[in-house]
């Protein structure tokens, strides 16, 4: 048994399909406690946690709490819930009440990782493939790590790397909620820090804030590795590197290229270089993550044929830039991308992979305030694009905001031919297009049109 959480046998998730929730659950799992949870609605995650004997039940009902959470003593129960949970959901109410052991996901993670040397790595994009790369490059050297990450990385099918003895945790530092603030890393990577989760922060700079308080979270003696153009205030007691691509830093990608869909670089840092560096994923965007997790790497003293040998076999993470089909010309990318920069990267990635192709993205927009507060960023971002299909909103969380929905970001793109349709109407619409690059964005439930999509263009591709 796992001493994390003395005394405790039972742990009960609510949100266990959430991709950080199910990490924990899958880690709590393998170190014997009795884990069960609640989810509003199957998914692919929840089937694999209930095939590794995971109860759950998707009734919020309390009467529908597994046996097991039923029959534990309180002191031996411990509730972990996300902030995605409304307050008024029944079976939270119902532990708040009984004054049950409850605590939050990022209050659980920064308890697991608290007996490792943790290496966290936040900002507002980016962070989920800097963490898996810094996890693969561990677990391919050998130094192995238990790794905590807000997606399903291909090498492993999973988002969370167990090893028993490894001193190393690698954790991905979500700023929703403030989050990030419950760790205390040795080693932290700061990706980006453009304005998001307004409807938590109120404003950029209070958003700024939180993230230097994140810093002031490293231990005195560890590091900071963040992109070169973000202002921090960073402790004296730490060390600051700084990365980036083509410009001064002490992580430096240059002499960038592409050759077969791939880019290959190399990497100046203090002291050195590594040179023709072969990423095994496509995306500019993706060799500044590349830089960040080499130079954890470095410092770590991990030698450079380990750091080359692992980049080539990196294979990514599941809906980032993820190459769903690709036939006769053609390509089908889907990716997570649901800020407007992240929209940016991932449609210039595209446009230069695929110089001279006509593109088409199809995008649902995440939450009624994200579309809020940055309904021009959006359009501005869609409209790199040479057609553009927008899907309504996925509220998630929230309740609707009068006056806010898709036609907002429509009206505001000017020169891109774009539509909004339904989603029983987007399979017609996809297939109508002469597009030869097509692209799917979003962080709601559109990942759950991928397959069908792939289904009809396979057809529409085949070669006749």
């Amino acid at each position: 048994m796992n001493s994390a959480f003395p005394g405790i046998e039972t742990v009960y998730f609510l949100g266990i399909g959430g991709i950080g929730m199910s990490g924990i659950a899958r880690f709590l799992h393998t170190q014997g406690y009795v884990v069960s949870g609640y989810d509003k609605t199957p998914s692919d995650i929840t089937a694999e946690l209930e095939a590794l004997g995971i109860e759950i039940t998707y009734n919020h009902d309390v009467s529908s709490l597994p046996g097991s959470v039923q029959i534990s003593g309180r002191n031996r129960l411990l509730i972990i819930y996300t902030p995605a949970i409304p307050a008024d959901h029944p079976q939270l109410a119902h532990f708040k009440e009984r004054e049950f052991n409850l605590i939050k996901r990022s209050e659980a993670l920064g308890i697991l990782s608290s007996g490792y040397k943790t290496i966290a790595v936040a900002g507002t994009h980016g962070k989920t493939t800097t963490s898996s790369i810094i996890a693969h490059i561990l677990t391919d050297c050998g130094l192995g790590c238990n790794a905590f990450l807000g997606g399903i990385a291909s090498n492993y099918n999973s988002n969370v790397l167990i090893h028993e003895s490894s001193p190393y945790c690698v954790a991905e530092a979500d700023e929703y909620d403030r989050s990030f603030l419950k760790l205390e890393p040795l080693l932290a990577v700061i990706t980006s820090m453009d304005p998001d989760h307004l409807d938590i922060y109120g404003d950029k700079q209070s958003m700024e804030a939180s993230f230097n308080e994140f810093v002031r979270c490293i231990k005195p003696g560890g590091t900071l590795f963040q992109r070169h153009n973000l202002r921090l205030k960073p402790r004296e007691d730490i060390t600051i590197q700084r990365y980036g691509v083509e410009d001064f830093a002490d992580y430096t990608a240059k002499d960038i290229r592409i050759s077969g869909g791939k880019y290959t670089f190399t990497l100046a840092y203090p002291g050195g270089s590594i040179r023709n560096i072969e990423l095994g994923l496509p995306g500019r965007h993706n060799v500044e993550n590349a830089a960040a997790a080499i130079a954890v790497a470095l410092k770590l003293g991990i030698e450079e044929h380990f750091i080359r040998q692992a980049l080539e076999s990196y294979r990514g993470v599941k809906r980032r830039f993820e190459t769903v089909l690709e036939k006769n010309g053609n390509i089908f990318i889907d990716d997570y991308a649901h800020h407007p920069e992240e929209l940016r990267a991932c449609i210039l990635s595209a446009r230069e992979l695929n110089p001279g192709k006509k593109i088409l993205g199809i995008f649902q927009p995440h939450l009624y305030s994200r579309t809020r507060d940055f309904d021009v960023e959006f359009a501005k971002s869609l409209g790199l694009l040479d057609e553009v299909i927008l899907l309504p909103i996925y509220p998630a969380r929230e309740l609707p905001i009068a006056g806010i929905d898709s036609q907002l970001i429509l009206n505001k793109i000017k020169k891109t031919p774009a539509q909004l349709v339904e989603k029983t109407e987007l399979f017609d619409a996809v297939c109508a297009s002469s597009a030869q690059v097509i692209l799917s964005l979003g962080a709601g439930d559109i990942d759950r049109l991928v397959k069908p999509i792939a289904e009809r263009l396979s057809e529409k591709w085949k070669t006749k």
